[in-house]
């Protein structure tokens, strides 16, 4: 049995970041994620992809993010179960919880935080009826290692953030690319439409909207895409890759069986401290939902640093949070 103050449901960002904040107030955490390694999305689906809107960073990659927010949670030595997806909640009489994975690992803890993102989540796919035949030969839904494009031509189909955001990275890496998208108008940010616009005007990238890429072929290995355009019919064109990126599908799994309150596959949560409907459950990030939500890492991070002054309370009642700020105190002397 591990135990700890906080169990942390998410390795993600949000996850990581709840460490640093509980370490201030002297809490230790234990984080279960059933990927391999920490960092959820960022350092399954896209390692290498730039982030914008954290602040201080007018550009950070994914990966480094990660990377230096497990640096800054060091100091506090959390505990991880990775690998493992958490599937039970129970309540003690105590008042604690115990949570069990899908391996059997136990952990116990007064605190129980879900940080666990889009939850269970798989990447939404185009209806082409042979897509099938060529994922992982020419069809990626997500980008991993960016250098797999160099010097390829490839066809990225989606309007959203992800794939404005690849269009403008990989057009500096491939030898063609084309955005495909089925709309004139796009859902991302307008700065990233400015830029796509403006590689396409200077004919760094080829710009294909109201169309959609309806069927591929290939022996054995995708060679051709086809593409229905609203106003000319279709047209077939060579391709090394495609690569749609229509989002993710998020699925709750067994979360959605803990008893809380669930809207749209999303928790429900208090704004005052992020916590749901079963007392000592907070839900963090991504995963949880509130009037006026917006699903951004920064926003998280925000949730995680209230949800950890209720924790504080919770755990020691008797004691008053004395909240201090780390440019006076320095991290060191919270260990």
């Amino acid at each position: 049995m591990i135990e700890t103050d906080i169990i942390i449901v998410g390795a993600g960002p949000v996850g990581l970041f709840t460490v640093f904040e509980a370490g201030l107030l002297k809490l230790k955490c234990h984080l279960i994620d059933s990927l391999p390694e920490a960092g959820g999305q960022l350092t399954e689906i896209y390692p290498k992809k730039p982030i914008y809107d954290i602040p201080g960073y007018p550009s950070v990659l994914a990966g480094e993010l990660v990377d230096n927010l497990m640096e800054q949670i060091a100091p506090f030595k959390p505990g991880f179960t990775l690998g493992e997806r958490a599937e039970t909640l129970e309540r003690q009489e105590d008042g604690s919880f115990i949570v069990t994975t899908s391996r059997g690992t136990q952990h116990k803890a007064p605190i129980v935080a879900i940080a666990g993102g889009l939850g269970c989540f798989e990447p939404r796919k185009p209806p082409i009826s042979n897509i099938t035949d060529f994922e992982d030969k020419g069809v990626e839904y997500i980008i991993k290692e960016p250098e797999l494009y160099r010097d390829k031509k490839i066809v990225i189909a989606g309007g959203g953030d992800s794939a404005l955001d690849w269009t403008i990275y990989l057009a500096e890496v491939a030898s063609e690319v084309t955005m495909v998208h089925r709309r004139k108008g796009f859902r991302g940010a307008l700065d990233s439409v400015e830029k796509v616009e403006q590689l396409a005007a200077e004919g760094k990238i080829k710009l294909m909207t109201e169309s959609q890429v309806v069927g591929l072929g290939g022996n054995g290995k995708l060679s051709e895409v086809t593409i229905k355009h609203k106003t000319e019919g279709e047209s077939v064109k060579t391709a090394d890759h495609f690569i749609p990126l229509f989002g993710l599908t998020p699925k709750l799994g067994p979360i959605g069986e803990w008893g809380l309150e669930i809207e749209k596959s999303a928790i429900k949560v208090d704004t005052f401290d992020y916590r749901t409907n079963v007392p000592g459950v907070f839900a963090i990030g991504d995963v949880n939902t509130y009037p006026g939500k917006l699903k951004l890492i920064l926003c998280g991070f925000h949730e995680a640093t209230l949800m950890v002054q209720s924790a504080y309370k919770i755990i020691y009642p008797d004691k008053k949070v004395q909240f201090k700020y780390t440019t006076v105190n320095g991290v060191n002397g919270f260990e």
